[in-house]
């Protein structure tokens, strides 16, 4: 798969996302990796990828929060739990959920609840509602080394024809803050 990208890279990283593949993509901080949430082959395609055990969970990364709504309990919130949780998105804040029993364990892991994002990152937004729902991020780095920040590291580290949404990651330092929604303890500093 070439990385010769169409006027419309957005177009083309679609459509290599309904092919079941792996993507990489600017993010607030670092570049992600990412695939179709709802999509096993996807998904173990990253994890393999990424030498990632799925017992971990993953993040979900959206435009919006209707978006996340199919994979995640969010009537488990209070009106003050979920006003906390808005007060903080679109941003690079990531949230744990609990999760529909209806969300696949490759994207929980060994738990019964889901990180997820409404990111304020334009073209990760772009790329969302043009695919139509959230897409699997975690960071784009192999094992051991550091998360990539420009294109050109993703490619050094993954290779050529690697699929990557070419652009600037939103400048931040380190990668999204993770909370629980339910109490608010933080999980990882962002």
């Amino acid at each position: 798969m070439k990385n010769n990208q169409p006027a419309d890279a957005i177009s083309f990283i679609v459509d290599v996302l309904k092919k079941e593949q792996v993507i990489a993509y600017p993010t607030e901080a670092v570049f992600g990796v990412g695939c179709d949430p709802d999509s096993e082959t996807a998904v173990k395609r990253l994890l393999e990828l990424k030498q990632r055990p799925m017992e971990k969970g993953l993040i979900l990364i959206a435009a919006n929060f209707d978006q996340l709504k199919p994979y995640i309990d969010d009537a488990a919130l209070t009106a003050e739990q979920r006003e906390a949780v808005f007060a903080r998105w679109p941003g690079p804040v990531t949230f744990v959920f609990p999760a529909k029993p209806s969300t696949p364990r490759w994207l929980t892991g060994r738990f019964d609840s889901l990180a997820v994002r409404v990111t304020n990152h334009p073209q990760v937004i772009a790329l969302c509602e043009a695919f139509g729902k959230p897409l699997v991020s975690t960071s784009a780095n192999l094992s051991g080394l550091e998360p990539c920040r420009t294109a050109q590291e993703v490619l050094a580290q993954f290779g050529d024809d690697f699929p990557v949404l070419h652009g600037a990651t939103g400048g931040r330092q380190n990668p999204s803050e993770i909370r629980d929604a339910l109490t608010g303890e933080l999980f990882r500093q962002g």
